[in-house]
């Protein structure tokens, strides 16, 4: 299975680091890269950018994490209007920093894109979560999941406000507003991804028009669309793939959840009339997520996803209650995540039997089968990360739940390596449509 590089040597005559550039069958100029980059990578290659170009880039420090590690912003062109790219949100969503050094790259050629508007890129909105996710080169969903780390809710930094008050916001989460607050941007675009499934968008408010481009992208790509994600249920549509989030008022899809999009920083920026796109695409695709046809029986498909969610879960519960007088000193992020994603298990079984949409497809059951067998397997994960670290005798029995969970879910789905170069192009494009289609929004 081939993998992506992020190459940091100069390109030749120029004296920058970059991503090379090569052509694909699709005829489309593509990234030559075989890994995901690290932070500093991101950081030195930002730094070189700016450097080649100071009188139209700047980098600077926007803020420090929890650990003491600095926030970096990239600004393209001088233009009054703004558009901000986050990457990084998600510690386990690494494809977003190709994708920014690409639209950094692709803005200073191209002219056009900074005519009229700025472009600013947070270079990782959580680097202490990215210095503990460390597969850079995933060559399966088990190596991906050897070393994984995803923060508990209230300590993502997008997410934070819809589940903290404001004095317990992380300065992650306070940089990232205050960058909004002084750039005021038309659109914000995150950068998100999944391990396995379809590419799809989430608005905060409608864009029309970024459907057609979004779902030419992933076709030439061969990116399935992921039509019912779980992730945006119950989200009016504008298009296949392209989910807008509901007003104030409509009814959660699952309210055990205590995550409201609604109260997040991508709705930071509409106080200034902007709205935010966050992109996703899947390192592993699946055509199992792209069908949207009515299921023809979603209640039972529905029950059963939800018994083997609660069975997985109790599994890891068990050896986490066992192994946890053992774990004295041993308290960190890790073991904060696992017990946060264990906890919500039960509460969304419920919601999947009680609340099945009307109109379900077999895509949606396809995007809860998959998230159903993601919850349990990434709590197990982290977990096994602490037991490991401690050498904990449960360490063995955890390891062949994950080896297992980890290749049952690659055999059900199909799974096939998309190629970071197609994963980042895929990001690129979106993000470049959704900018000029909000931009005419403007206009009007």
């Amino acid at each position: 299975m081939p993998l992506s590089r992020v190459s940091l040597t100069p390109a030749r005559g120029r004296g920058v680091l970059r991503i090379a550039s090569v052509a694909d069958r699709t005829g489309v100029s593509q990234l030559a890269v075989q890994r995901y980059p690290t932070v500093p990578e991101l950081i030195a290659a930002a730094r070189q950018l700016a450097e080649h170009r100071p009188e139209l880039t700047a980098l600077r420090q926007i803020g420090t994490s929890r650990a003491g590690r600095p926030l970096h912003l990239l600004s393209v062109g001088h233009a009054s209007r703004a558009v901000l790219v986050v990457a990084g949100a998600h510690a386990n969503e690494p494809a977003g920093g190709s994708t920014l050094l690409h639209l950094a790259e692709r803005t200073l050629r191209d002219a056009r894109l900074r005519a009229d508007t700025s472009w600013h890129f947070l270079l990782c909105a959580d680097p202490d979560g990215a210095s503990l996710h460390r597969t850079p080169a995933p060559r399966s969903l088990l190596d991906y999941h050897r070393h994984f780390f995803r923060p508990a809710g209230p300590e993502q930094p997008e997410w934070s406000p819809s589940v903290l008050p404001p004095h317990r916001l992380p300065p992650e989460t306070r940089a990232l507003t205050a960058v909004i607050d002084e750039l005021r941007p038309y659109l914000q675009v995150s950068l998100h991804g999944t391990d396995l499934g379809g590419s799809w968008v989430q608005l905060t408010e409608d864009i029309p028009g970024l459907a057609e481009p979004f779902a030419k992208s992933a076709a030439e790509l061969h990116i399935p669309v992921e039509t019912g994600a779980s992730d945006a249920a119950g989200w009016p549509v504008s298009g296949p793939g392209v989910h807008v989030l509901p007003g104030p008022g409509a009814a959660a899809a699952y309210p055990s959840l205590p995550e409201d999009a609604r109260l997040t920083t991508w709705h930071h920026a509409h106080r200034y009339g902007g709205r935010t796109a966050i992109v996703e695409v899947p390192m592993w695709a699946s055509d199992l997520v792209d069908d949207p046809a009515p299921h023809p029986a979603p209640g039972p498909a529905l029950r059963a996803l939800a018994r083997r969610l609660r069975r997985d879960g109790r599994l890891v519960e068990e050896i986490l209650a066992e192994a946890l007088p053992r774990l004295a000193g041993h308290a960190g992020p890790l073991l904060r995540a696992a017990r946060w994603g264990l906890a919500l298990a039960p509460g969304l079984a419920d919601d999947w039997v009680r609340l099945p949409p009307a109109d379900t497809t077999v895509a949606y059951v396809g995007s809860v089968d998959a998230f159903g067998r993601r919850l349990p397997l990434r709590a197990a994960a982290m977990l096994l990360r602490v037991l490991d670290e401690a050498g904990d005798r449960a360490a063995p029995r955890l390891d062949r739940l994950v080896t297992r969970w980890s290749e049952a879910f690659a055999e059900r789905f199909e799974a096939r390596w998309v190629p970071l170069e197609h994963q980042v192009e895929h990001q690129s494009r979106t993000a470049v449509a959704a900018a000029r289609h909000a931009r005419v929004q403007l206009q009007k």
